[in-house]
């Protein structure tokens, strides 16, 4: 009968002293509110390096395989087409680009997030010569880098203003 106790008590502290010290690891803490944040800065950055008409310094938020889609402009795909595009919209003496997220979002993997809002922006039209007001919603996906920031892979841009109805055909 001592031997049954004896066994039952090693056991019992055998298992009470691997429960307390588990093999696996306890789970990282989560960054979600710093990500979350850290986006939010880089945003607020990204309108204030609009401001400032540096193409280079606008580019630079986004990955080197990211894609930009904007109302009215051909997609562009990658950091050199993007750069292009962009050049191209800060040449624009009347360009403005403002934007404002509403709700900004983390993967749980911590390496993936977006985020959605509204935008206005202003710029003259190559066909008139006039500015246009336009605004509308925005969506970007984000990827953290290897260096803890976040870059911009996907950013797609909807405008709210309808087109300019067609000029009315001409009788003969």
């Amino acid at each position: 009968m001592n031997r049954i106790a004896t066994f039952c008590a090693a056991a019992a502290v055998a298992c009470t002293l691997t429960a307390c010290n588990p093999s696996t690891p306890p789970p990282a803490a989560s960054t979600y509110d710093a990500d979350v944040k850290a986006i939010q800065d880089n945003e607020t950055q990204w309108v204030a390096d609009y401001a400032t008409r540096d193409a280079a310094k606008i580019t630079a938020h986004y990955a080197g395989d990211a894609v930009l889609m904007g109302p009215g402009m051909p997609r562009a795909s990658g950091k050199d087409a993007i750069q292009k595009m962009i050049t191209g919209m800060v040449s624009d003496p009347a360009l403005s680009l403002k934007f404002l997220a509403a709700r900004i979002d983390v993967a749980t993997s911590g390496d993936l997030g977006y985020s959605q809002g509204t935008y206005t922006m202003a710029m003259t039209d190559p066909q008139t010569k006039k500015v246009i007001n336009d605004h509308g919603s925005y969506v970007t996906t984000y990827r953290k880098q290897a260096d803890g920031s976040w870059k911009a892979v996907a950013d797609i841009a909807t405008s709210e203003v309808p087109p300019p109805m067609p000029a009315p055909a001409k009788k003969h």
